[in-house]
């Protein structure tokens, strides 16, 4: 499966911007999705995940104010970010996952990335 996200930008403390992540092919109904972020200077870290029958994990950071959802018949995934902080700045990924072993927040679970979208929450 081919990821392609979209959906970052440039906005102010409190805002919102919703994430997209579009996938290729016509088993995407089939995977796991995750977003996953990384800051400058940081690692790489869990955000949300959903799976295949829409049960959704967050990072205590996110929850409350992050929602991710799925719409099948489009074959992609979102990522409603509200109340944005600038500790939220960081390049978003989306990734897919063709099965968890109980580890959905474990970047190493998904086998299939997106490019980098950049999300920059100014204070």
């Amino acid at each position: 499966v081919q990821l392609q996200a979209s959906g970052g930008g440039l906005v102010q403390d409190g805002a919102s911007l919703r994430l997209s992540c579009a996938a290729s092919g016509r088993t995407f109904s089939t995977y796991s999705m995750g977003w996953f972020r990384q800051a400058p200077g940081k690692e790489r870290e869990f955000v949300a995940a959903i799976g295949r029958i829409g049960r959704t994990y967050y990072a205590d950071s996110v929850k409350g104010r992050f929602t991710i959802s799925r719409d099948n018949a489009k074959n992609t995934v979102y990522l409603q970010m509200n109340s944005l902080k600038p500790e939220d700045t960081a390049v978003y990924y989306c990734a897919a996952s063709s099965g968890w072993s109980g580890s959905y927040f474990n970047s190493g679970e998904y086998g299939y990335w997106g490019q980098e979208t950049q999300v920059t929450v100014s204070s």
